[in-house]
């Protein structure tokens, strides 16, 4: 194994490992400053923040002969016996020069932008920049102009990091993005008659260290000091990228991606970034209604529910469930182990999966995926397990035209309509005519949900707590970030109580269970790390 030496500190890489200065200092917590650096792009090394002094060291002799220019960490590759020295004062002074470099030109607007905060700019000046100001405050126009339907750019903010043109070159593939004029003229601009809009644009705003390119959708609505993040996973495709969730006061702000070597590394589309709205939609159902003799919806405390359900579900015969893949793992098996325990016998069947026309596919290979929901694998094994088989909902719905079915139970949680198909539009809540008790719990009126007996208002990914399982059997637990409105509950904490288990919802006490139950969640039996657990070992179980 290669030996680094980092501010006198020994570090062991790997021999099929290539790391550079900046990744080297990070295995023993020193934080090289870097504007245009990022993992996940190639290297330019053109803010120069990164200087450092390096040098080798003999291993025979333990001589080390140091070089006599400061170097770029980002472009200086860690190999056995280098040296790298990053807190001297010669590198102190570099970067305190890059630092007073870039604010000589960079508008002083921090009250008013979006990025204050989460700024590089700000942070390293505090960290590295001179004690005092050695030029007078220049006027200064901030420009702004559309780049795309996503992004806007704040011209005068940009510190010509790159990282936006090299990201539509290199991940996206679409290289809308270009660097225009030269030398103190430098701007970012779009190539002509070709605007940032591929489906990946929004990752350009989390890649700007500065505030130069602002998220749309974000812009002026909040201060990111007063948000609280939360971990959580995309259910917007069955891809299944790992996010953060961030809050503040039960409304959802924005979500970006947290970074996932194994499903997402560091992108998140837009198709999930800007799919949360309907979280906070008024057409959201709230409260629980039942139908009364005269036909009419009548609203009910939640509170009657469990005596209720114990009451109907007991005495309506046959009994079926419908697990819509945008449950957990840990919702879909409480539904199923609490539907069973009226009738072992139930019929329990995957709900309708929406679907797109095929999946996008960009350059480094980061995929959109056609299956639009975050579980459809998971709920499949639940299904399984309990019945030996994973029928479809529409394979169910011959026999509940039929009236095999006395009593039917329908989870959704799908988005309104559900990626431009109603999934219970009217000719199927007319199949549903022979059934006596029909219970829908969904997040958005349908067809079928006027035709429902119960209607339970549910929850949505922003307020679930629990695992996804996304197309490559990676299982990945999300945390709830908002509490529903008012009158709606959650599936898991409902269940939970349906069940008449003790204390609150614990969605890390029913995944154990359903490890220990289900060979497939074997891997998922201890505490499930931040980037998810890979269940293919046990793929074979689910047939």
């Amino acid at each position: 194994m290669a030996k680094v030496y980092v501010d006198g500190n020994e570090i062991e890489i790997g021999d099929k490992e290539r790391l550079n200065g900046i990744q080297a200092a990070e295995r023993i917590g020193i934080d090289i400053p870097r504007y245009c650096w990022h993992p996940g792009l190639t290297v330019v090394a053109s803010c120069r923040m990164c200087l450092v002094e390096s040098g080798t060291r003999n291993a025979e002799t333990g001589e080390i002969q140091m070089m006599p220019k400061l170097v770029p960490a980002c472009q200086t590759p860690a190999k056995d016996g280098t040296v790298f020295v990053t807190n001297s004062q010669k590198v102190h002074e570099a970067r305190a020069r890059v630092e007073e470099d870039l604010l000589l030109r960079h508008p002083v607007d921090c009250p008013i932008c979006d990025k204050a905060g989460e700024c590089y700019l700000q942070d390293y000046h505090f960290d590295h920049g001179q004690k005092e100001r050695r030029a007078d405050i220049r006027p200064f126009t901030s420009r702004r102009r559309d780049v795309g339907p996503a992004v806007t750019l704040f011209v005068d903010r940009c510190v010509m990091c790159s990282r936006c043109v090299r990201f539509t070159r290199e991940i996206a593939g679409t290289s809308e993005l270009m660097i225009v004029n030269r030398g103190s003229h430098e701007e970012i601009d779009t190539v002509p008659g070709f605007p940032l809009n591929n489906k990946m644009s929004g990752n350009v705003v989390d890649l700007c260290p500065v505030g130069a390119l602002g998220d749309k959708d974000f812009l002026y609505s909040q201060r990111v000091w007063f948000m609280k993040k939360h971990p959580g996973v995309c259910t917007g495709c069955s891809t299944g990228c790992s996010m953060w969730t961030e809050e503040n006061q039960d409304h959802v702000y924005r979500l970006k991606p947290r970074e996932n070597p194994h499903v997402n590394h560091w992108w998140l589309c837009d198709e999930g970034r800007y799919g949360f709205h309907f979280v906070h939609s008024d057409a959201r159902r709230i409260g629980l209604r039942r139908r009364e003799a005269t036909g009419v919806y009548a609203e009910i405390d939640w509170s009657i529910l469990p005596g209720e359900m114990q009451s109907r579900l007991s005495t309506a015969g046959r009994l079926a469930g419908v697990l819509s893949p945008h449950l957990t793992v840990e919702e879909a098996y409480l539904f199923a182990k609490y539907l069973r325990g009226f009738d072992p016998e139930a019929v329990l069947a995957l709900g309708p999966v929406p679907m797109a026309e095929e999946d996008e596919r960009f350059k480094n290979g980061f995929t959109i995926r056609a299956e639009k929901c975050p579980n459809r694998r998971g709920v499949e094994a639940v299904v399984r397990h309990f019945t030996g088989a994973c029928p479809t909902f529409y394979e169910l719905l011959p026999r509940i035209e039929q009236g095999e079915f006395g009593g039917v139970w329908v989870t959704g949680g799908y988005k309104e309509p559900a990626y431009d198909v109603d999934v219970f539009d009217q000719e199927i809540a007319d199949r549903f005519d022979n059934v006596k008790l029909l219970i829908v719990q969904d997040i958005f009126a349908s067809p079928l949900w006027n035709r429902a007996d119960y209607q339970l208002a549910g929850g949505t990914f922003a307020e679930r707590d629990g695992s996804y399982v996304n197309f490559a059997d990676r299982l990945q637990g999300a945390k709830w970030a908002v509490r529903p409105p008012a009158g709606a509950w959650a599936e898991g904490p409902l269940y939970w109580r349906l069940l008449n288990q003790p204390g609150l919802f614990n969605a890390r006490k029913v995944l154990s269970d359903v490890a220990a139950e289900i060979i497939y969640f074997a891997a998922a039996a201890d505490e499930v790390p931040a980037t998810g657990v890979d269940l293919k070992i046990n793929q074979l179980a689910m047939t």
